[in-house]
């Protein structure tokens, strides 16, 4: 059971090669965490997973992607989510101006379980208890940390097999960050597929079983995440950690890119 980009190629406006070759891999039961800079390609290798390319003017070029061995990359983004693939986007993205009840419910529009609708409420509340306690308050009036969570819980709804999330520590308090740290690890073992992509590599790593790195759209590097954690040019770019303090940041960039392009 796995969900897998397979050496995907990906050009926006039939000019721009966003992805030239990316490849990862999410089984069910495992966390994966994605790390690279801004402009490495990670958007665009999401989009390409959940159906969203076109609205973008991108399209496949080369490559596909798959799920549990079936190829979805010419469904479109209603399907995929009726297959099982769940986002949460970069910046939460609710409907601020419905309740906590209301996002709710349109996460529950594909769901497999569609008619049994209180169920899945009480799945969520449970799983976030301050969200049950708030679910008839606008949306737009919860702290950051608790639309994260609405926006978690929403992609929940439709019981999805696997979980891509986006940036979810985005702008959160450390102690907020914990939680929903927590709450990742908690949805996995529950038995849903995480991709996690973060700027917070310290806190990704931490609860990741595998990672990849990518580069100008290829994915440059693929280990278990205790060893990315002990890679030292992981620790200096990813974790922070300057580990010799004489190089400038370009030389060291160029270097990495040459060892690890080689």
């Amino acid at each position: 059971m796995t969900l897998a980009v397979h050496n995907l190629e990906v050009v926006y406006e039939d000019v721009i090669l966003a992805l030239r070759g990316a490849s990862i891999a999410i089984p069910q039961d495992k966390i994966i965490t994605l790390l690279g800079a801004n402009g490495a390609g990670k958007t665009s290798l999401l989009r390409a997973i959940t159906g969203l390319l076109d609205v973008h003017r991108g399209k496949i070029t080369r490559g596909h992607v798959s799920l549990d061995g079936a190829k979805i990359d010419t469904r479109k983004a209603a399907n995929v989510v009726a297959a099982g693939v769940g986002q949460v986007m970069e910046g939460r993205r609710i409907f601020i101006e419905f309740t906590v009840e209301e996002n709710l419910k349109v996460g529950a529009h594909t769901s497999r379980r569609g008619a049994d609708l209180a169920a899945h409420y009480d799945r969520i509340y449970e799983m976030f208890p301050v969200l049950a306690s708030r679910r008839k308050d606008l949306a737009g009036y919860l702290s950051g940390g608790e639309q994260q969570m609405l926006a978690i819980g929403r992609a929940m709804m439709a019981e999805p097999k696997y979980l891509l999330l986006d940036e979810p520590s985005l702008g959160l308090a450390p102690k907020i960050v914990e939680q929903i740290r927590d709450l990742i690890v908690a949805i996995n073992t529950a038995g849903t597929g995480i991709l996690l992509i973060e700027q917070n590599a310290a806190m990704a790593l931490s609860i990741a079983h595998h990672g990849y790195v990518m580069e100008s759209g290829v994915t440059v590097m693929d280990a278990p995440a205790a060893k990315l954690r002990a890679d030292e040019d992981i620790r200096e770019f990813y974790l922070g950690i300057n580990t010799d303090g004489a190089s400038l940041r370009d030389v060291k960039h160029y270097k990495r890119r040459k060892r690890w392009l080689s």
